[in-house]
């Protein structure tokens, strides 16, 4: 059994990535802003208000920590990278750090030319900057975590949506996971197997993945 931090656990990944690890027996900290508005979480989950952009939450969550989910959202384009650095520069001073697990933005993701999804021209202008702030936070682990350990999870970047919890997916690693049809799909539910699976069975340590079915 693992203690899983997870940041932004009242949102829609958040709560997914709470109740598969609740469900498969591990000890699970929410860390939200409004604890209050989070009764639909689990039986057995703790509770708390906490942000992955305070130096003082993280410090007081880390020490019970087998890893810290990010699963933030609704912010600027600067709350990604800050919540990074943050999470990177108070970790890296503290014993025996926790794994940082990043849900990531799938815009990220590289077009067969090799530039990003976001770059595209068709790109929707609303959400652009939700999309680069990820980017930030993805150049950021990339280039300045040395000394922890993290992972960024990167979404499908179209049909991504809530459903049905198979238990099955494909993963890759820059480049959409696609399907015979050329679709990369996946639900939220799948996405939060995805993510306890690499929790507890760590393959994509110091890099982004992502999946698909």
């Amino acid at each position: 059994m693992s203690s899983i931090v997870v940041f932004g656990a009242g949102g829609t990944a958040g709560s997914r990535v709470t109740a598969e690890a609740v469900d498969r027996g591990h000890r699970v900290i929410a860390a939200v802003r409004r604890p209050e508005a989070t009764s639909y979480l689990p039986a057995g989950v703790r509770t708390i208000t906490g942000d992955a952009t305070s130096e003082r939450s993280v410090r007081e969550l880390a020490p019970e920590a087998d890893a810290l989910v990010v699963a933030i959202g609704g912010g600027e384009r600067g709350l990604w990278r800050d919540a990074a650095e943050n999470l990177v520069t108070t970790l890296r001073s503290m014993p025996a750090a926790p794994r940082i697990i990043h849900l990531g933005g799938g815009s990220t993701l590289l077009t067969p030319r090799g530039t990003r999804i976001l770059d595209e021209p068709d790109f929707p202008e609303q959400y652009r900057d939700a999309a680069l702030g990820q980017a930030d936070a993805l150049d950021y682990y990339r280039t300045a975590a040395d000394g922890v350990s993290w992972t960024y999870v990167s979404p499908p970047p179209l049909e991504f949506h809530p459903g049905d919890r198979t238990g099955h997916y494909r993963t890759g690693t820059d480049e959409p996971v696609t399907d015979d049809q050329g679709r990369s799909v996946l639900t939220y539910e799948d996405l939060a197997v995805a993510i306890v699976d690499e929790i507890e069975q760590p393959r994509y340590v110091n890099a982004r993945f992502t999946a698909a079915y």
